[in-house]
């Protein structure tokens, strides 16, 4: 795309990216409602105190907020984004049921 190449006609997220400035979403040029993206983040085993997950969760928000943080994750195609243990959990909750309903309707199935 930077050499000129291909042309970008849209992206897959459902806010415009840094990764791609100038480029519309899908759903912005005629599909709406359309997302796809992945999630990535952290996770803790069951039980561990709310005390040590909001440390967790506070300190790698402020890296992930460091500009040579963000701009070495750019340089790799990842676009940070810090949020709260709750915004964490309602995007996976989301997912789950977004991809899930998917693949029901589609009768896929693990071998």
């Amino acid at each position: 795309m930077k050499a000129g190449r291909l042309r970008a006609l849209a992206v897959t997220s459902a806010q415009p990216s840094a990764l791609a400035p100038g480029i519309p979403t899908i759903a912005a040029s005629g599909v709406p409602g359309y997302e796809a993206d992945s999630t990535h983040g952290l996770l803790a085993p069951a039980n561990t105190p709310a005390a040590i997950l909001e440390l967790l969760n506070q300190e790698t928000v402020r890296v992930l907020n460091r500009e040579d943080v963000k701009e070495k994750l750019l340089n790799v195609g990842v676009e940070a984004v810090g949020s709260s243990q709750a915004a964490f959990a309602a995007a996976i909750r989301n997912d789950m049921t977004k991809w899930g309903k998917l693949i029901r309707d589609a009768g896929i199935r693990a071998d």
